[in-house]
């Protein structure tokens, strides 16, 4: 008779303690590979090592691969929760991600490199890209919640496998990505599209003087070019979205999240190794196992500042409980339990898609002091350090120069020994920008495309005072040609007194103002309204009656309406004609106004720099309602 494995094994105080110990040197090797127990590392490594191959055998040998496996499905199964349900708060934000990875010089890259098909791409996903993102997180979630019931272990455990393989692979491919190397790329030209065409020639001539450029073939049909590009390296996984930036002040480091991937996926294994004794939990199980998961999940909630995770967590767990339960077969299964997890992640993430995040992570969101987190960034610290190394050995030294250890050692003289090879500038501090790049939010418009809606602002009528400052008329005395110069230009160098006459004092172009900014109006602006779009193209026109009526409003009190968009000034004219829409129009990039807000438009009120209220276009409010709740406060 086939006897049922229990979770004791043949002894439970004694699996508990080799689980304790497997957990404890799993915990004291990642640590070891950390930068910050670098001087540990083979003592950590060493030690943690062994305690994980002791504890393996152990547990193996006292049957109590099903107590770990069971602690590992808590711990995966609550950190697949939480990790899908905080991509699932911004899956266009995931979606810009993975895009970044299906970039031609991103992951792509590896394949060609591993399998030498310099032809191959992966840019044919970034237009699925939402829907890849989508599927990611209701994985995720619904994978969260089967293995922590034990429910369909096989399936799940492959899945569980598969999904770790590939997260790892992308951690491991940004945290070794080097952007100085470079690699073979294959792109093949279609003549039939002007655009191709018109590449194909730039190729063509390129590669005449260009050694990286080679044509492969050429024909009526198409040109098939291979060059040697530079990887486009990711620096950021996105593992957690934006939130451990929003909650913590930093992403993990590539290194870390590929840490945190091999940690998870050697948990994933033990799941997998013991898939075929795992048995969906009993009532008994749900009342320990449910607890212990909502226990950790509150913990990361804490970490990540957001709560919504224990509720919707024990909704879909208790969900899938319930539906399992019913008698009828066709209903009370695990397909059913994956399904209506399914469909509380698709509420969700449709609600999120059709407004905002519901808990927004991003620089912009509403609290917010905008001034302050253009100042939150660190230069870091860098030292710069004398390489030598020695001719016999190989062994390589670095000294900071003006060290006492590097003028005791004397190495310079000993050149039979030790030869100089370079000074470099080691990194102490990192740096770290400021959550708000200047460089990245400047709202400003050149000052010959503004027109009047904009020079009615009177941010954009101080700065125009500037725009003509003193200047000078000279006169070449022999070719009796006129140059018109800014005085602060005129030297005797440039301009010497026995070939040059100065003629009169005039006022001149300012040479260093041709845009005008808005970013110093809307970080100091008692109240200011901003309609922001990343791109006009794509304006949501079902909004623009709204949006009218509020800058229509704010006009009549007073308040300053602006619009910021990431267009150009062609596409801005023909937007504001075709519409009659007559409000002040400024350009930002779009990359970072995807930051702002993933919706086009979005309304954001701004109040002495700080963000008073942010809304997308399915959620605006009127300007009596802004007017009475946010300015008046």
């Amino acid at each position: 008779m086939k006897t049922t494995r229990t979770i004791s094994g043949h002894s439970l105080p004694l699996n508990v303690l080799f689980v304790i110990l497997n957990l404890a040197g799993l915990t004291l090797t990642t640590m070891g590979f950390h930068d910050h127990f670098e001087a540990q590392k083979l003592l950590f490594v060493s030690i943690g090592l062994v305690l994980m191959l002791f504890s393996a055998v152990a547990l193996i040998f006292f049957k109590g691969k099903l107590m770990i496996a069971t602690v590992s499905r808590v711990i995966v199964g609550s950190l697949f929760l939480v990790s899908g349900l905080i991509k699932a708060n911004d899956p266009l934000g995931f979606s810009y991600k993975l895009e970044e990875y299906f970039e031609d010089g991103a992951l792509a890259y590896r394949i060609k490199e591993f399998f030498g098909t310099p032809g191959f791409s992966l840019e044919y996903f970034i237009q699925h890209a939402l829907v890849l993102s989508v599927i990611i997180c209701i994985a995720e979630i619904v994978l969260g919640v089967l293995v922590l019931i034990g429910g369909k272990m096989r399936l799940v455990s492959w899945s569980l496998v598969i999904l770790m393989l590939f997260f790892t692979f992308l951690t491991w491919h940004t945290s070794t990505c080097d952007s100085k190397t470079k690699f073979t790329d294959r792109d093949t030209y279609s003549l039939a599209n002007a655009k191709e065409a018109s590449l194909a020639d730039t190729k063509i001539e390129e590669a005449k003087t260009n050694k990286d450029i080679k044509i492969i073939s050429k024909n009526a049909n198409e040109v098939v070019v291979e060059e040697l590009k530079a990887p486009q390296c990711v620096t950021d996984c996105g593992c957690f979205g934006d939130a451990m930036k929003g909650s913590v002040g930093r992403s993990l480091t590539p290194k870390e999240s590929l840490w945190k991937d091999i940690v998870l996926l050697y948990l994933v294994i033990w799941i997998f190794v013991a898939q075929g004794i795992i048995k969906p939990n009993n009532v008994r199980q749900n009342w320990i196992y449910v607890p212990v998961s909502m226990l950790l999940i509150a913990a990361l909630s804490w970490v990540f500042d957001w709560y919504f995770p224990i509720i919707f967590s024990l909704i879909a767990i208790l969900a899938a409980l319930w539906i399992y339960r019913f008698r009828n077969k066709r209903i009370g299964n695990h397909y059913s339990s994956a399904l209506i997890v399914t469909c509380l992640c698709g509420i969700f993430i449709w609600y999120v898609l059709k407004y905002d995040p519901l808990r927004d992570y991003r620089s912009y969101a509403v609290g917010n002091y905008l001034p302050d987190l253009t100042k939150n960034g660190d230069p870091g610290k860098y030292q710069s350090l004398l390489v030598y190394k020695n001719i016999k050995t190989g062994e390589k030294k670095e000294y900071d120069g003006s060290s006492k250890e590097f003028m005791a050692s004397k190495i310079w003289e000993k050149t039979n020994e030790w030869k100089y090879l370079e000074m470099i500038n080691k990194e102490i501090i990192p740096m770290r920008l400021p959550s708000i790049d200047t460089a990245q939010f400047n709202p400003s418009r050149s000052i010959k495309a503004l027109s009047e809606d904009e020079l009615q602002l009177d941010a954009v009528k101080k700065q125009l005072k500037n725009t003509r400052v003193t200047g000078l008329r000279l006169e070449d005395k022999v070719t009796m040609e006129r140059t018109e110069i800014p005085e602060i230009e005129y030297n005797v160098e440039s301009y010497p007194p026995d070939t040059y006459t100065i003629l009169d004092t005039i006022e001149v172009e300012n040479p260093e103002l041709s845009d005008v900014s808005i970013r110093k109006f809307l970080f100091t602006a008692p109240k200011v309204i901003v309609v922001f779009s990343k791109n006009l193209k794509e304006f949501d026109l079902a909004h623009l009656n709204e949006i009218k009526s509020i800058a229509a409003s704010a006009k009549k009190a007073g308040v300053p309406f602006v619009m910021v968009v990431g267009s150009g000034d062609e596409e801005i004219a023909a937007f504001k004609k075709k519409h009659n829409l007559h409000v002040p129009f400024f350009i930002n990039d779009g990359i970072e106004l995807k930051a702002v807000s993933r919706a086009n438009p979005a309304l954001m009120v701004l109040k002495h720099g700080r963000v008073k209220g942010k809304y997308t276009g399915n959620s605006l409010p009127t300007f009596n309602w802004i007017q009475s709740n946010l300015l008046a406060k």
